[in-house]
C-alpha cells in the first residue's frame, strides 16, 4: 500500500512537471512581438539607463543559418528559423548559453531564407517557409506533427517575390494564417491537425491600390465594433474577417503601396493604426463600428501620406494611447503620435543609428534597433524626446532588421548566423 502511494505522488509530480515544461510565463516572448503582438514586454526592473558601450553581453550563439527572423523565448528555450544547408529550418537553442538543442527541416532544397518568427503554444511551435510551407513540430524535439503547402492547399501567392514573413496566430484552438489566394485570403486551421475550419474569399480588385496577394504583416485580434475579428495587413490594404465564419467585413487600401506592406496593425478597443512604407504608402487610424447586424465598417479618422507619416517594417507601439515608431522609408526616424488626435508629441529628426528601425518596450523604454547595427534606450515619454543609452551591436553581418526580443530581463538581437543576449536586468 504505502509503495503504491509512493508511486502515486510520484507519478503526480512527474506528469505536473511535464504539463508544465514548456507553459508560457509571465516574461516570456512566445511569437512574433511577444505575448500580445503588439511588441510590449510585462517585465520590470529592467535598466533604466545604459553604461556606456551598452549594457553586458552575457554570449553570442551561432548554427542559426540565414534569414531576418526574430526569436521566440519559452522558458529555457529560445526559437526561431533559418536556412541552413540549403533547407529552411526550425531551430530551438538552449536559453542558458545558446547552443542548438534541435533544428528541423520544413521546407524544400534550394529554398530562400525563412523570415519568419515561430509561434510556441504549449508544446508545439509553429513556423512558415519562404515558399509557404506551414509547420507545426514538437517544441520538445522539434518532430514535425503536421504541415501544409499555401500554394497546393489553397492557391496562395504574394504580393511580390520576397516571400512569406508572417507568423502565424494561435487563437484558442486554432491557427489564423495568410494563404493570400482570391479564396484564402485568410485561413483558420485546427491548430492539432492542420485541418482548414474556414477560409476567407477576398477578390482580387478588393482595393484599387497595392497587389493581390498576402503581404509581410502578421494577423492581430480586434473587437472593434463589438465583433471579434482578425485585422491584418494584406497586398491590397487592411482588412477585418470575421473570427468566427471567416466572412470578410471591410476593407481599406489608402495606405496600400505597390512593393510590400509590412508593418503589424496595432489596435485598441475600437481603433485600428496602420501604415506601410515605400513612396507610395502612409498611415491611417481608422474607427470601427457596427453597420447591422453581424457587420461592421470602417470610418478614416485622420490619413498620412507616405511622405507625412510611414512606417517601413520596424513596427509601432502603442503606449498610453501615444504611438511611438520610426518614420520613414529605410530611416527609423524617431516619431511619437498622439493616437486619437494624429499630432505630433514629438519628432527630433534623425537618432542615433541610421536606416529602418525596428522597435520594442520594456518597462517604460523603448529599445531601438537600427539597420547599421546601433541601439538606442529611448524613454517612452509624450513629453519630450529622451536617449538613455546608446551601443554598437557586437555583431553587424547584414542590414540589422530582425526585431528585438525581451525576455527574463534579457534583450535578445538576431543577426542572420548570429544571436546575441544582452544583460539588462536593473538593481543589480
Amino acid at each position: 500500500m504505502a509503495r503504491r502511494t509512493t508511486f502515486r505522488i510520484c507519478f503526480g509530480i512527474v506528469m505536473a512537471f511535464m504539463a508544465t515544461a514548456h507553459a508560457a510565463r509571465a516574461d516570456d516572448w512566445p511569437q512574433w512581438r511577444g505575448p500580445g503582438r503588439d511588441g510590449k514586454s510585462a517585465e520590470k526592473n529592467l535598466l533604466r539607463s545604459w553604461p556606456e558601450g551598452g549594457p553586458p553581453l552575457e554570449w553570442k550563439a551561432e548554427g542559426l543559418g540565414r534569414g531576418y527572423a526574430s526569436v521566440a523565448v519559452v522558458g529555457d528555450r529560445i526559437y526561431t528559423m533559418g536556412l541552413r544547408d540549403n533547407r529552411p529550418h526550425l531551430i530551438a537553442l538552449d536559453a542558458r548559453g545558446g547552443a542548438v538543442v534541435w533544428a528541423t527541416p520544413v521546407g524544400g532544397e534550394g529554398e530562400q531564407a525563412p523570415n519568419c518568427t515561430p509561434t510556441i503554444d504549449g508544446d508545439r511551435v509553429y513556423g512558415l517557409t519562404f515558399q509557404g510551407t506551414l509547420a507545426c513540430c514538437s517544441a520538445r524535439d522539434g518532430k514535425v506533427e503536421w504541415t501544409k503547402d499555401f500554394a497546393k492547399d489553397f492557391g496562395g501567392r504574394m504580393m511580390s517575390g520576397w516571400g512569406y514573413a508572417e507568423s502565424p496566430l494561435i487563437d484558442g484552438d486554432r491557427l489564423v494564417c495568410t494563404p493570400g489566394s482570391p479564396n484564402a485570403m485568410l485561413a483558420a486551421l485546427d491548430k492539432a491537425t492542420g485541418n482548414p475550419i474556414w477560409t476567407t474569399p477576398v477578390a482580387d480588385n478588393v482595393g484599387e491600390k497595392g497587389q493581390p496577394g498576402a503581404a509581410y504583416a502578421s494577423i492581430v485580434i480586434s473587437r472593434g465594433g463589438g465583433v471579434k475579428q482578425y485585422v491584418q495587413l494584406v497586398g491590397r490594404g487592411v482588412i477585418g474577417v470575421d473570427a468566427e465564419t471567416g466572412k470578410l467585413l471591410w476593407v481599406y487600401d489608402k495606405i496600400a503601396n505597390g512593393t510590400a506592406n509590412c508593418p503589424t496593425p496595432v489596435v485598441s478597443g475600437n481603433f485600428v493604426f496602420a501604415s506601410s512604407g515605400y513612396g507610395d504608402g502612409g498611415s491611417v487610424l481608422l474607427e470601427l463600428g457596427r453597420a447591422g447586424r453581424g457587420q461592421v465598417a470602417a470610418r478614416e479618422v485622420f490619413y498620412y501620406t507616405a511622405n507625412q507619416v510611414q512606417n517601413h517594417h520596424g513596427g509601432m507601439i502603442l503606449i498610453d494611447e501615444y504611438l511611438y515608431m520610426g518614420h520613414g522609408q529605410n530611416n527609423g526616424l524617431p516619431l511619437c503620435l498622439d493616437l486619437r488626435t494624429g499630432q505630433d508629441a514629438w519628432r527630433p529628426g534623425r537618432g542615433v543609428g541610421s536606416g529602418s528601425a525596428a522597435v520594442a518596450y520594456a518597462d517604460g523604454h523603448l529599445y531601438f534597433r537600427y539597420e547599421n547595427g546601433e541601439m538606442a534606450l529611448i524613454e517612452a515619454t509624450p513629453k519630450e524626446y529622451r536617449v538613455k543609452g546608446q551601443f554598437k551591436l557586437a555583431v553587424n553581418l547584414d542590414r540589422s532588421w530582425p526585431h528585438p526580443a525581451i525576455a527574463d530581463g534579457r534583450l535578445y538581437i538576431r543577426d542572420q548566423d548570429v544571436l546575441l543576449r544582452y544583460d539588462v536586468r536593473g538593481g543589480k
